[in-house]
């Protein structure tokens, strides 16, 4: 057998397989964005109110350990559209505060604005580039643990100004988090689509809400 056939149907196969995660994964988390921006909406309209910092914790770990143990079968994917219809639930009440305040719906917009902006622009440059970002793991594991702990912290001691650091924390921690997580998956070092999509999902998500706290307080609301 010729090695050099042998290594480049390896190579195509490598290929072939990046893509296959690339394409799973996007398309999985727009749905998962549609999804959880479905039940955001119905939360609002309903008027529903935010279940608590206890319950949201149990709920979200609870879900992603759930996500994470089904990884490999199809019960993975249902437990995505449960952690992210979960998160798009505790979004609906947030999102209707800063709707009551002065200027609300502009801070809203502007946050989502921002997000997308963000989302799609550091995406793009690691697609154009494919650069490898792998190296930021250690340091985005370390960091998130202590700004999670941190916002912890600002809501128990009531300190807003702690709370405004780890929003701003978060802000740069979620677009390093994209930049790895995009990087891990066109260089093949995330092989799973379903925590591909969690783990972009999760980004996303908290970097709305930390420009959503940052944009309210600079609109003094």
């Amino acid at each position: 057998m010729n090695p050099q056939v042998t290594t480049i149907n390896r190579s195509q196969s490598a290929v072939a397989s990046t893509n296959k995660v690339v394409r799973n994964t996007y398309m999985l988390l727009s749905m998962t964005l549609a999804f959880s921006a479905l039940v955001a909406g119905i939360s609002m309209s309903l008027n529903l109110p935010h279940p608590g910092m206890i319950i949201t914790l149990v709920g979200y770990f609870g879900l992603l350990f759930l996500t994470t143990k089904f990884r490999e079968s199809g019960l993975g994917i249902a437990f995505v559209f449960a952690l992210t219809g979960f998160m798009g639930y505790t979004l609906g009440p947030i999102i209707n505060a800063y709707l009551s305040l002065p200027n609300g719906g502009q801070v809203v917009m502007m946050a989502m604005g921002g997000t997308a902006a963000i989302f799609l622009s550091l995406s793009a440059y690691v697609m154009t580039t494919r650069k490898d970002f792998s190296f930021m793991g250690g340091f985005l594991m370390v960091g998130i643990l202590v700004a999670f702990l941190a916002g912890l912290g600002a809501i128990f001691f009531e300190m807003p100004g702690l709370s405004l650091a780890v929003s701003a924390m978060f802000v740069l921690l979620m677009s390093g988090l994209i930049l790895y997580q995009t990087s891990e998956i066109i260089n093949g070092g995330e092989t799973n689509y379903i925590m591909a999509t969690v783990t972009l999902f999760v980004a996303i998500f908290n970097l709305f809400t930390s420009l959503l706290h940052l944009l309210g307080f600079a609109s003094n609301d």
